[in-house]
């Protein structure tokens, strides 16, 4: 039997040491607050996820979870500030769609890449978009607005601005209907969806339970649902899928850390977000905003983040679309 050397001791020692460190340091997580970056203003549809979300993962977790907005870039500040921190679960961020598969393609220098500098922690849930048109519109379904379209009669789409989701849907529509819609940004989608009340643009993609009241109203009519699967506030709407199989566009919300967090760390926080999305304020939350709650597996979320960087990309790419 060979003999071990002072040298072999010690580095037997100190790989024993850190193993004991590293076991203590995961069942102890977390001994203090949590910090989830939501990297948009106060009021919008990402935070009030983060904070519904956060209270629950507080509840499990047995410590404060705080949220702090950050943002800017579509969000990329945010989530670069999280990138950059220290991989030991106590900084995350709430991913969207935007900032976690859209500003990859739109932003040509956008500081991280969403496949390699996070760690997907939980899907928490997703929303699709109603197509919209006014009240007063001369189109009462999809079909007028393909026709419409087919003819080149000049049909005009808003959006919250270049490169943002509903953009980017417009643009899929554009290519699918083989038309030639014209792209209109404004600064808001609340800016947007006025002009598409007034008749001054045909239609825009936006977030059903804003559009209900509206819609309700008769000051707008919904014509298609972006996600294949329809929305569950808006169930008579048909999916735009019915007509073009591949259009099956949703705004998502993934809870992410940096690369490299401890998988004893990133199962933990798993555990306490699936935790807070099964409590009753959670759902109760998301069926009044119109949030669905998804199925993809934990096992599943890198690739699930891979695939949509590349379906937003080709449209973007398909669009020439960039960021403002």
């Amino acid at each position: 039997m060979k003999k071990l050397t002072i040298t072999h001791l010690a580095v037997a020692t100190l790989t024993v040491a850190i193993s004991q460190v590293t076991t203590a340091s995961a069942q102890e997580f977390p001994d203090g607050p949590v910090t989830i970056v939501a990297p948009f203003a106060a009021g919008t549809t990402t935070d009030l996820i983060s904070r519904v979300v956060g209270q629950g993962m507080a509840e499990d977790l047995g410590q404060p979870v705080v949220i702090e907005n950050r943002a800017g870039a579509g969000g990329s500040v945010g989530t670069q500030q999280v990138v950059q921190a220290n991989p030991d679960g106590y900084t995350l961020s709430m991913g969207t769609v935007g900032t976690l598969a859209i500003n990859k393609s739109i932003y040509p220098d956008n500081p991280y890449d969403p496949e390699t500098d996070v760690t997907p922690i939980a899907f928490i849930g997703y929303t699709p978009t109603l197509l919209v048109v006014g009240g007063d519109s001369d189109f009462n379904d999809l079909e007028d607005l393909i026709e419409a379209a087919a003819q080149d009669r000049g049909v005009t789409f808003a959006s919250a601005g270049n490169g943002t989701s509903g953009h980017l849907a417009g643009e899929l529509l554009n290519i699918q209907t083989e038309g030639d819609m014209i792209h209109v940004p404004f600064r808001s989608g609340a800016e947007g969806l006025t002009a598409v009340m007034s008749g001054e643009v045909d239609f825009m993609f936006y977030h059903p339970v804003a559009a209900l009241p509206n819609i309700e109203a008769g000051t707008m009519k919904a014509i298609g649902v972006s996600g294949a699967e329809g929305s569950s506030v808006a169930p008579d709407v048909p999916p735009i899928a019915d007509t073009f199989e591949d259009f099956d566009l949703v705004a998502w919300f993934l809870l992410a850390g940096p690369a490299d967090m401890p998988e004893e760390v990133t199962e933990r926080l798993r555990e306490a977000a699936e935790n807070s999305l099964a409590s009753e304020d959670v759902r109760e939350h998301f069926e009044r905003t119109g949030i669905e709650f998804g199925d993809v597996e934990f096992a599943n979320l890198e690739q699930f983040i891979s695939d949509e960087v590349v379906k937003w990309g080709e449209i973007a790419d398909a669009a020439g679309a960039q960021a403002d």
